[in-house]
Protein backbone atom coordinates (compact mmCIF):
# COMPACT_ATOMS: atom_id res chain seq x y z
CA UNK A 1 0.00 0.00 0.00
CA UNK A 2 1.06 3.12 -0.98
CA UNK A 3 1.72 5.95 1.54
CA UNK A 4 2.35 9.89 1.87
CA UNK A 5 5.21 9.78 4.88
CA UNK A 6 7.39 8.02 7.02
CA UNK A 7 8.56 7.59 10.70
CA UNK A 8 11.06 5.65 12.06
CA UNK A 9 10.22 4.93 15.55
CA UNK A 10 12.81 1.87 16.04
CA UNK A 11 15.20 2.32 18.82
CA UNK A 12 12.35 4.40 20.87
CA UNK A 13 10.64 3.06 24.03
CA UNK A 14 7.04 3.52 25.05
CA UNK A 15 5.60 6.52 24.61
CA UNK A 16 8.06 8.53 22.05
CA UNK A 17 6.49 6.03 18.92
CA UNK A 18 3.32 7.04 19.66
CA UNK A 19 4.03 10.82 20.74
CA UNK A 20 6.11 11.04 17.53
CA UNK A 21 3.26 9.93 15.27
CA UNK A 22 0.90 12.12 17.12
CA UNK A 23 3.18 15.14 15.82
CA UNK A 24 3.82 13.56 12.04
CA UNK A 25 -0.02 13.13 11.96
CA UNK A 26 -0.90 16.89 13.09
CA UNK A 27 1.40 17.99 9.73
CA UNK A 28 -0.86 15.54 7.15
CA UNK A 29 -3.93 16.39 5.87
CA UNK A 30 -7.03 14.45 6.85
CA UNK A 31 -7.23 11.13 4.86
CA UNK A 32 -3.51 10.80 4.12
CA UNK A 33 -0.87 7.97 5.31
CA UNK A 34 1.45 7.43 7.48
CA UNK A 35 3.91 4.49 7.36
CA UNK A 36 5.25 3.82 10.83
CA UNK A 37 8.39 1.38 11.60
CA UNK A 38 8.85 0.40 15.45
CA UNK A 39 10.51 -1.98 17.56
CA UNK A 40 9.50 -1.23 21.19
CA UNK A 41 7.36 -4.20 22.24
CA UNK A 42 4.78 -2.20 23.93
CA UNK A 43 4.15 -0.58 20.15
CA UNK A 44 2.10 -3.34 19.55
CA UNK A 45 -0.68 -2.15 21.65
CA UNK A 46 0.08 1.50 21.87
CA UNK A 47 -0.68 2.50 18.68
CA UNK A 48 -3.73 0.73 17.69
CA UNK A 49 -4.88 2.38 21.11
CA UNK A 50 -3.86 5.78 19.92
CA UNK A 51 -5.57 5.13 16.57
CA UNK A 52 -8.93 4.81 18.22
CA UNK A 53 -8.35 6.97 20.94
CA UNK A 54 -7.32 9.75 18.21
CA UNK A 55 -9.54 8.71 15.43
CA UNK A 56 -7.25 7.22 12.70
CA UNK A 57 -7.72 4.08 11.35
CA UNK A 58 -5.00 1.79 11.60
CA UNK A 59 -4.83 -0.10 7.89
CA UNK A 60 -2.05 -2.38 8.57
CA UNK A 61 0.31 -3.66 10.52
CA UNK A 62 2.57 -6.41 10.05
CA UNK A 63 5.88 -7.29 10.90
CA UNK A 64 9.11 -6.54 8.94
CA UNK A 65 12.75 -7.20 9.50
CA UNK A 66 12.51 -7.10 13.54
CA UNK A 67 10.62 -4.23 13.64
CA UNK A 68 6.38 -3.65 12.75
CA UNK A 69 5.13 -1.66 10.27
CA UNK A 70 2.26 0.42 11.55
CA UNK A 71 0.18 2.07 7.91
CA UNK A 72 -2.07 4.99 9.73
CA UNK A 73 -5.11 6.91 7.96
CA UNK A 74 -5.48 10.01 9.24
CA UNK A 75 -8.89 10.72 10.70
Amino acid sequence: MTHDADLDARGLLCPLPVLKARKRLSALASGQVLRVLADDPAAIVDVPHFCAEAGHEMLECQDADGAQVYLIRKG
